[in-house]
């Protein structure tokens, strides 16, 4: 059984893919600062894309997006803005995204893509 680390960078790794396979181009995984830590920044478009991957292995805790609370979406909007002016994007337009990797055991792995949360 994966630890908790492993399951939460396959899920990123997972959400990685979902991504490019839809046309974003993923340009950052797990960027920190002082302030926390991106998963996932990729463009759509134009658009930077801030995206918070959370995995689960079970509903057993509920869902993985009731896990992004509204402190958290604070903290993305921080950190986008953050990000940006560090790479030369703070005069493009940012959307915060949201990716649920539920890895039930024996099956494959669903993927919820939820766009623009906060």
């Amino acid at each position: 059984m994966l630890t908790k680390q492993e399951l939460g960078k396959a899920g990123e790794d997972l959400a990685a893919d979902f991504l490019s396979r839809r046309g974003f181009e993923v340009v950052d995984v797990n960027w920190r600062c002082a302030r926390g830590e991106i998963d996932l920044v990729a463009l759509d478009g134009d658009i930077v894309v801030v995206v918070e991957v959370k995995t689960r292995r079970s509903l057993r805790y509920g869902h993985p997006f009731e896990a992004i609370t509204d402190t958290k979406l604070r903290r993305l909007r921080t950190l986008a803005v953050l990000w940006a002016r560090h790479h030369g994007y703070l005069s493009s337009r940012i959307r915060i995204d949201a990716i649920a990797v539920l890895a039930l055991r024996g099956d494959e792995p669903s993927v919820e893509h939820l766009r623009g949360i906060g």
